[in-house]
């Protein structure tokens, strides 16, 4: 057996794969020229034993399963110890199987795995049972956890979260110099199965456990983010900073002289888009979108390039920002900063009066920016054009107030078309000096944000469109159409909230209830509701259009300095333009997108993971205290809600409920008392308190306040799954590129 038949199996079974050649396959492994024959020959020996099929255009694809009678899942394990497989095709958690605490063997959460059915399940509302046989692919090899000791011999690291029921066996932790309390990473050399303890080995120490800043590197551990650069990178780094020279523009568009202007959030540090604005007699528009030419700096197959396509996006966390590409780059020769002369590509798009576009005009190009306005300083300009302000003449006034009306008449043309916009604030974490969370809230944009959102949109659409009609490969960002189901789905809950929408399939009547609720206490049930309902975006060579922003032809081209798919588009883009004829190798495109997909949620499960630990944390100390809440998700065993004052999810057991027994409605998303008849319902506000906190475990335990202090803590927690009805986590945002407001973050 090959060292690489697992992670072939487990690549070929996952849902979103699609068929690529042995070579794109060994580059999607990082196949090293000393492992390429041993992987050649493990291939054949898959195909021959009729595990893999070979297609006409010698693309590798499963044949069958691993074995008859055999499916293949994702595995989650409770704290109990049992858990659940959710086959790759399946359509939700209904055809879960579940898989006893005896039959996991030594499976951990996440691992693709390979389950036989014990028993079948005949029941609505049932889960079949089964048991692994095989794992196929590990989620991880490595974990993070609290070391401690037991005896004068004995030491062990209890792992973070619940993937572990027990701790895990360490050798030899003298060799590390860990002590009781430290935060450790450590590579499984064992994994625990029910016959079996789990065994590791340290391999760094993290620190002590609360001390400032160990919370951040033990997210970083526990999600394998590379954050320090090789010695490689940083001299290919160094050798483009020596080259580059501000004054030589040659074979470049000079706007040095074009008023430009970039609104970023004011703790931003990378610039990578600047924006001018002018109207001819006509009445017609032409936008200037110019984007950092990261692509001059970063050649294809450079140590800059290997490691920006490994990173895949630059990573941003409450306090701290893991980037894509060296400082030396991101914050400053490809960072469009003030009083800079900087290279760009440039997007020239006309708009007749109406905002239809006319035409798109691309060049490379270098532009001087006049100046650098954070969102509030650009709001209070576009608003009021004719006000004096320090530093800001009245030719960039009347610049940002032309933004302002340009952006509002794409605005109105874009909900024409049919796209959505959910309200979905983000949480942002307020830290103190030492890194401790004195605060939170939920995000609130003004209109400038819109304004930037039009004109990224804009961009991106027009850099696709082009190439599209250029028949170029390049990775799309694309949002797959609802399963219509779902969207009835919806529609049912929304009509049990008083909101009917006459057809769920039509953008127009969704948006219409989005609306109507967006100032309404049901808000923040409707919106989460419909996002629940739809698919998530992601990066695709295939054209599949984008369902929420109804545009047929979409890429990510305005951040290159922190997103690699945006790269590969300057690339291709650049290609054209200097009469060159752009890569076309579909099946390295397919490879990358999977990558970019696998890099962007590793991104945003770690930000989500480190706000809930810092939060977690900060409540540690505020046991008792009340807060207002907003219900987020029903199951049958309670509620998880979000506070308002501090937004954070917990859960409120059925128990802690009051004197009667609930039951799960699940067609409005209800918590019915079966004697009293009390609804507890998503979206529904209510006041708890404090009973529980587990930072290790990311466990936030609440109670009603109307509950008796003195009564008993909850039950342990019977939790088997994420919530069935709950707010979502790793989902697309639906409105178009969004700069966040913290440290130069832009989502989208």
């Amino acid at each position: 057996m090959s060292q690489f038949d697992d992670k072939i199996l487990g690549l070929v079974s996952r849902a979103d794969y699609r068929p690529i050649t042995l070579k794109a396959m060994s580059r999607r492994f990082q196949v090293g020229p000393e492992d390429y024959a041993e992987f050649r020959s493990g291939v054949k020996a898959m195909v021959r034993e009729g595990k893999l099929a070979i297609g006409k255009d010698k693309t590798l694809s499963k044949a069958t399963e691993p074995a008859k009678g055999l499916i293949v899942g994702t595995y989650r394990r409770s704290a109990k110890g049992f858990g659940f497989v959710r086959p790759l095709k399946s359509e939700g958690r209904s055809q879960d199987i579940f898989i006893p605490p005896d039959a996991g063997t030594d499976a951990s959460s996440g691992d693709l795995v390979a389950v036989k059915i014990m028993k079948r399940s005949h029941t609505p509302g049932t889960n079949s049972e089964g048991k692994i046989v095989r794992v196929i692919e590990r989620a991880s090899g490595v974990f993070v956890g609290t070391y401690f000791e037991e005896g004068t011999s004995d030491s062990y690291v209890k792992v973070d979260g619940t993937t572990f029921q027990a701790p895990i066996y360490v050798g030899d932790p003298g060799a590390k110099g860990a002590k009781p309390g430290d935060k450790v990473a450590i590579e499984m050399v064992r994994y625990p199965s029910p016959e079996i303890e789990g065994e590791g080995v340290i391999t760094e120490i993290l620190g002590q456990r609360g001390q400032p800043g160990v919370d951040t590197l033990t997210v970083i551990r526990a999600f394998n983010i590379p954050d320090v650069f090789d010695d490689d990178t940083l001299e290919d780094a160094r050798e483009q900073a020596k080259k580059f020279n501000e004054k030589k523009i040659e074979g470049r568009l000079d706007l040095r002289d074009v008023p430009t202007v970039t609104i970023d959030p004011a703790t931003a540090r990378d610039f990578d888009d600047a924006i001018s604005l002018s109207r001819d007699d006509r009445g017609y528009w032409n936008l200037g979108v110019h984007i950092a030419d990261v692509s001059h700096f970063v050649r294809a197959g450079s140590p800059l390039d290997q490691t920006a396509r490994n990173r895949g996006t630059s990573v941003y966390l409450p306090d701290r920002v893991i980037p894509m590409l060296p400082e030396v780059l991101s914050n400053s020769l490809a960072s469009l900063q003030q009083g800079h002369v900087r290279y760009t590509m440039s997007v020239f798009i006309e708009f007749d009066a109406t905002g239809v576009r006319t035409d798109r005009v691309f060049a490379r190009s270098a532009i001087r920016v006049d100046k650098r306005f954070s969102y509030e300083e650009a709001f209070s300009c576009m608003e009021h054009p004719e006000t004096p302000v320090k530093g800001v003449s009245p030719e960039v006034r009347s610049l940002l107030h032309q933004m302002l009306e340009l952006a509002r008449i794409l605005r109105r043309r874009r909900f024409k078309r049919g796209a959505l916009e959910l309200t979905i604030p983000k949480v942002e974490v307020e830290l103190g000096d030492h890194g401790e969370v004195v605060g939170a809230h939920l995000s609130h944009d003004d209109e400038s944000h819109s304004v930037i959102e039009e004109f990224m949109l804009a961009a991106n659409e027009a850099v696709a469109s082009f190439l599209t009609e250029k028949h170029v490969a390049f990775l799309r960002r694309t949002h797959a159409d609802p399963d219509p189901g779902k969207l009835k789905q919806f529609a049912e809950f929304a009509a049990s909230l008083g909101y009917p929408i006459e057809n769920p399939l039509s953008r127009y009547d969704i948006q219409k209830v989005l609306d109507e609720t967006a100032d309404k206490p049901e808000r923040y049930a409707i919106h989460y509701g419909l996002l629940r309902s739809l698919k998530q975006a992601t990066y695709s060579p295939e054209i599949e259009g984008h369902y929420a922003l109804a545009s047929e032809d979409y890429c990510h081209f305005t951040s290159p300095i922190r997103r690699y798919p945006d790269l590969q588009v300057h690339r291709q883009l650049g290609m054209i333009l200097d009469k060159k004829k752009p890569t076309s190798d579909l099946e390295e495109l397919v490879a990358l997108a999977e990558h970019c997909n696998r890099t962007e949620r590793r991104a945003e499960m770690a930000e989500r993971e480190l706000v809930k630990i810092k939060l977690l944390t900060h409540l540690e100390g505020r046991i008792g205290e009340s807060f207002h809440a907003i219900i987020v998700g029903v199951e049958d065993f309670g509620l998880f809600v979000q506070l308002v004052e501090l937004p954070i999810d917990g859960l409120l057991h059925v128990t802690t409920l009051g004197d009667d027994y609930y039951y799960l409605e699940s067609e409005t998303h209800s918590l019915i008392g079966r004697r009293s008849g009390r609804r507890f319902r998503l979206g529904d506000r209510m006041d708890v308190r404090v009973a529980r906190v587990d930072v290790d475990r990311r466990e936030l335990d609440l109670v009603p306040t109307d509950r008796d202090p003195e009564a008993p803590a909850p039950p342990a927690r019977p939790r088997t799954r994420s919530p069935r009805v709950s707010a979502p986590r790793a989902k697309d945002r639906l409105a178009p590129p969004k700069k966040s407001k913290g440290k130069g973050k832009r989502k989208g």
